[in-house]
């Protein structure tokens, strides 16, 4: 599946502001075999003072920004096409949960890949005594770690309800379990440690997703947004796979990849510092429209 995609976040901050440095981690990521990136460009306005390209440790793309003179308003806006491709479909070929810890334990390497760097806390999401409890009611040392994956994530799904009010951007995962609501970041969130508690490395995932207007009516300009879901290593022979707590499924071609991570401090679209006074706004908005349409 090829898509054009476009992505504009703007802030207004009231009053202008002295200076401003910010990173973002916006563009799609080039996954060998899974999502190619045909072409791409970022417009920022106005124009930083300094801006910089790099990699992170974990393969995400970042561009580094530095504003110097007073800046009231900013914009930034990716265009890009994008290809998909569908991963085949897989045998159940995962390790049973009991031996799991045994193929973590075989892996030498500790880059980006490496299952060793999902297993643990991580700075948004530690141990949380009720999320574990309620994985591992769900599971038993039997059952396979893409089982495990696909259970707790169905089980989630039917616990939370998907609400864009309760929560925000630094809700705790226990917070959101608790209360049974929330949006894609606190399903992926609560999974994750479900997962890591039951000992499967998991991992936070940002991207995009299609999403399809209801029958008869056609597509509304920027009705899509930023996405999230999670990426579980199941074992040496599997490696790693990525499931949707918010929808309740399996990732495929309708999901774009932009960063990963432990959880969404390593992957957050926009960080940065600004000083500045009065009420600030902002704006986002995302179209993912497949080729054809």
């Amino acid at each position: 599946m090829r898509y054009d995609l476009t992505l504009e976040i703007g802030y207004d901050y009231g009053a202008p502001a002295p200076s401003a440095r910010c990173v973002l981690r916006v563009a799609p990521r080039r996954i060998a075999g899974e999502q190619r990136v045909e072409a791409e460009r970022l417009r920022v306005t106005p124009e930083p003072g300094e801006i910089a390209y790099r990699t992170d440790f974990f393969g995400n793309s970042v561009t580094e920004m530095g504003f110097t003179d007073p800046l009231q308003v900013v914009t930034v806006r990716l265009s890009a096409r994008i290809e998909r491709l569908a991963r085949p479909p897989q045998l159940d070929l995962t390790p049973r949960l009991d031996r799991l810890a045994a193929e973590i334990g075989t892996r030498r390497a500790l880059g980006p890949e490496s299952p060793d760097h999902f297993v643990s806390a991580s700075p948004r999401i530690g141990y949380e005594p009720s999320i574990a409890a309620f994985a591992h009611a769900l599971i038993g040392p039997q059952m396979t770690a893409l089982g495990a994956v696909q259970t707790i994530g169905q089980a989630l799904h039917t616990h939370m309800t998907f609400d864009a009010e309760a929560t925000d951007v630094d809700t705790e995962p226990g917070h959101a379990f608790a209360e049974g609501r929330g949006v894609c970041q606190d399903f992926s969130h609560v999974m994750i440690a479900g997962l890591r508690a039951v000992g499967v490395p998991a991992g936070y995932v940002s991207g995009f997703l299609r999403t399809e207007p209801p029958a008869g009516q056609p597509r509304l300009a920027g009705a899509d947004a930023m996405h999230a879901w999670v990426r579980a290593w199941c074992g040496a022979e599997t490696g790693w796979i990525d499931y949707d707590p918010t929808n309740h499924m399996m990732v495929g071609t309708d999901h774009i990849v932009v960063a990963v991570g432990r959880d969404y401090s390593d992957v957050a679209p926009v960080k940065g510092a600004v000083r500045s006074a009065g009420v600030q706004a902002s704006h986002h908005s995302v179209d993912l429209v497949p080729l054809g349409e």
